[in-house]
């Protein structure tokens, strides 16, 4: 595999039409799930992915393995769970662009993942072993797993690229900021939002939250995310700015960290330098907010270079 993850993919509800849920009286069932988002993304730009995780043996778990599975990642690390169910979300899509998550997940399949569930070799064979901070925040048998598979990743040169992923909802501050630096010293590539910067060094300059993760042990490249204004890179061979990309309408937000991540992977596994990766990045982060639903809007790769080409980019957006 080019970039196995480590994550749990949940079933997502959205009200049919914008507003608060308490007046909904339909709701659109999508897939959705951090890593599999970036998995999904680098499978449409041609990249081979495979995922770790537990289902619930129930409809809900068919559904995430025959999209996942539809979408060429490699699902056969996936165990399924009759003891515990699939976990699924709310997504309230609120007037004027927000949006507010509501999670039903607490005691999932996937919160169930253990260390035996991981096959070192699996993990050796790929390029990049990918993880986010929402994994170890469901359980202290999560928070192993993610620890054990950086060990092994470690171990067989399988370069580590950790999101931070924040979720106060999950976890409480003082453990996830104890967590979540762990991680981040033992990772070799860093994607933090400014966000996250703020929540783990107390700063929201971009520079300053690049640094921060350069001097933790074995970190050689951070990006920090700038929502449209692009994103800032800092590596132990220099540093420089990547400018976003406009979009006229953006649709739904979330899952843009997620496109973020898997354009930037696909550029490093392309042998482009950090800085073209970064520009991939953000167009692949920008065209996912164009359309509704987490992983829907990422583009394949020729959709892609019509995007990053100026004077195609008006066919693509509207």
């Amino acid at each position: 595999m080019d970039v196995v993850a480590i994550g749990e993919t949940l079933v997502s509800l959205t009200p049919s039409a914008n507003g608060f849920m308490r007046h909904a009286e339909s709701f659109r069932p999508k897939v959705a799930g951090a890593e599999t988002n970036t998995l999904i993304g680098l499978s449409r730009l041609g990249h081979e992915t495979g995922w770790i995780s537990r289902l619930g043996d129930d409809e809900l778990g068919a559904k995430i393995l025959t999209t996942v599975r539809g979408e060429r990642v490699d699902t056969s690390n996936v165990t399924l769970d009759r003891q515990h169910q699939t976990g699924m979300f709310f997504k309230e899509m609120i007037h004027g662009g927000e949006v507010r998550v509501h999670y039903y997940r607490k005691g999932s399949a996937a919160s169930h993942l253990e260390a035996d569930d991981l096959d070192e070799d699996y993990i050796a064979n790929a390029r990049f072993l990918y993880i986010s901070g929402i994994t170890p925040a469901l359980s202290e048998s999560c928070k192993t797993v993610i620890m054990k598979a950086i060990s092994i990743a470690k171990e067989h040169d399988t370069k580590v690229v950790f999101d931070p992923n924040v979720r106060k909802k999950l976890w409480s501050e003082e453990e996830a900021r104890e967590t979540l630096l762990a991680i981040s010293k033992r990772a070799d590539i860093i994607l933090p939002g400014i966000a996250e910067g703020a929540f783990l060094f107390g700063t929201t300059d971009d520079k300053e939250i690049a640094q921060s993760f350069l001097n933790l042990d074995d970190v050689s490249c951070v990006v920090v995310k700038r929502g449209e204004k692009g994103a800032y890179y800092n590596t132990i061979e220099g540093a420089g700015e990547v400018d976003g990309f406009h979009v006229k309408n953006v649709i739904d937000p979330v899952g843009a960290g997620d496109g973020f991540a898997a354009g930037f992977l696909s550029g490093l596994l392309d042998h482009l330098s950090v800085e073209k990766a970064v520009k991939r990045a953000c167009a692949v982060g920008a065209m996912v907010t164009t359309i509704p639903g987490d992983f829907e809007g990422l583009p394949d790769r020729a959709r892609l270079e019509q995007f990053m080409s100026s004077d195609q980019r008006e066919d693509v957006e509207r």
